[in-house]
């Protein structure tokens, strides 16, 4: 995706993060003015280190405003953890974000891209498709179905697109802590010469996608149609298998430790593969790393 012959301007909330500042990078290789916004609660300034940008502190739940005329607004900030310790908090600000994101790229006349989430489908039917009934787990599972109930109001008439990411793992991911992927955690586990850890008995599945996937979605949505869309891969991958190709591309061989699920069945994902169709059809977006692949070329960047 190419967009070196417009002079464009990019707001990209939760630009220190990890989406966010993948987003930032790729954005100004492309030869956009991008504008990063973030509040630094738990994020890292590391994470834009070489940026060229400008980046701005900023709580997006705040009013603030922006006076360079935007034409893209990449909305990623939000309250990610879903077990993070105030519920109304992670509700109010998540929604409150996005409401101020609405505003902002009205008055802009920008295009509005923003992250949603495969949360939403809870234990329902795979693969996911974007219509099916939702099943809410957690305050920000709620919160991000009430921006799409919003956005859903405006796609007539504004270029709003909402992308609801499976499991995004990727470089500048660290930073997220206890909510980074299953990927990064296991593999920190491997390399330090320990057996990794998971549930038992390590059947649940994910659709793991490759944030250089899901950077690429975001583009995508420049130009696509207002709407949801899954950001996946369509491939379910368990957590033994995960070890399999970890075990392989760090060319070790541990057995995994299985231990008992910590959480309450009602609010765990057991199984997340998302349908690709409608995001195919409708942004021209399809995911072009293949899981092992994917794998071997974030662990190259991760090691010195």
């Amino acid at each position: 995706i190419q967009f070196k012959s417009f002079a464009m301007r990019a707001l990209v909330t939760g630009g220190a993060g990890f989406i966010g500042s993948n987003l930032c990078f790729e954005l100004e290789s492309q030869g956009m003015d991008v504008i990063a916004v973030d509040n630094f609660h738990s994020s890292k300034m590391d994470n834009l280190r070489g940026f060229k940008g400008r980046c701005l502190t900023q709580d997006v739940a705040s009013e603030f405003e922006v006076k360079d005329k935007l034409d893209v607004i990449f909305h990623q900030a939000a309250i990610t953890d879903p077990r993070y310790h105030n519920d109304q908090e992670v509700f109010e600000k998540n929604v409150e974000g996005f409401e101020r994101m609405l505003k902002l790229s009205e008055k802009h006349q920008a295009k509005l891209v923003y992250a949603s989430t495969a949360g939403l489908y809870g234990n329902g039917p795979i693969p996911m498709k974007e219509d099916q009934p939702k099943e809410i787990l957690s305050p920000y599972g709620k919160s991000k179905l009430v921006a799409d109930e919003m956005a859903e109001k405006l796609f007539a008439r504004r270029h709003i697109v909402g992308l609801r990411y499976f499991n995004v793992f990727g470089l500048r991911e660290a930073t997220k802590g206890r909510p980074a992927s299953m990927i990064y955690h296991l593999a920190c586990q491997m390399k330090a010469g320990k057996a990794p850890r998971i549930f038992k008995w390590g059947e649940q599945v994910r659709d793991f996608v490759y944030v250089k996937d899901v950077v690429a979605a975001n583009l995508c949505a420049m130009n696509g149609k207002s709407g949801i869309y899954n950001v996946g891969t369509g491939v379910g991958t368990t957590f033994n298998e995960l070890i399999k190709v970890l075990n392989e591309v760090l060319k070790t061989s541990f057995e995994p430790e299985f231990f008992d699920m910590p959480y309450d069945p009602k609010t765990y994902q057991n199984n997340t593969v998302a349908d690709v169709e409608h995001a195919k059809k409708g942004i021209g977006f399809t995911a072009a790393w293949d899981f092992k692949n994917a794998v071997a070329d974030y662990l190259s960047l991760l090691q010195p």
